[in-house]
């Protein structure tokens, strides 16, 4: 299809749409603007496309600054403090590999604030996760950072792991 066709597809186009009021002398200047624009738009694509650069990311903070706070990191995006950044990436479209190419971070850093992690491990290991085969209950919540009368025993995980501790056999369904 050749540049005046279209332009007078785009025309046809514009015009039959009723909220386009346009009176009939108004159409041979409106269809000579289409075709210069179809022109300029097929000329800039023969022409060789100069390659767009990425634009660059100035982070709001630096990365030695963002990791100094053990109860947080500080977003390079926004600046603000968050305890894990993968959900604040994700809302920004990131995954964290790309998170770290674009602000040019090395491939080891952290996404979860230090504090936030030893938290979640000592709790998983306060209800029995981690635990090898054969190892008893007790073993596992000595070697805890966490006392055991610290963690408020709350909802069906805390209930399974108390009764694992108390020895209740497992409910099993026979067929």
């Amino acid at each position: 299809m050749n540049a005046v066709e279209l332009a007078t597809e785009l025309t046809i186009a514009w015009l039959s749409n009723p909220n386009m009021r346009i009176d009939a002398e108004g159409v041979p200047a409106f269809l000579s603007s289409v075709h210069g624009a179809v022109l300029g738009l097929s000329a800039s694509v023969e022409e060789p496309v100069a390659l767009a650069t990425a634009p660059e990311h100035v982070p709001a903070v630096s990365a030695r600054k963002s990791l100094a706070n053990p109860a947080h990191i500080l977003s390079m995006i926004d600046g603000k403090p968050y305890k894990t950044l993968r959900r604040h990436l994700s809302t920004h479209g990131l995954t964290p590999d790309e998170y770290r190419a674009r602000y040019g971070l090395k491939a080891d850093y952290s996404m979860v604030a230090p504090d936030y992690s030893a938290s979640r491990r000592a709790t998983a290991k306060a209800i029995g996760l981690g635990r090898k085969p054969g190892e008893t209950p007790g073993e596992t919540r000595q070697a805890s950072a966490i006392p055991e009368a610290s963690i408020p025993p709350e909802g069906p995980v805390a209930a399974a792991a108390e009764a694992k501790r108390r020895g209740r056999p497992k409910l099993t369904v026979k067929a």
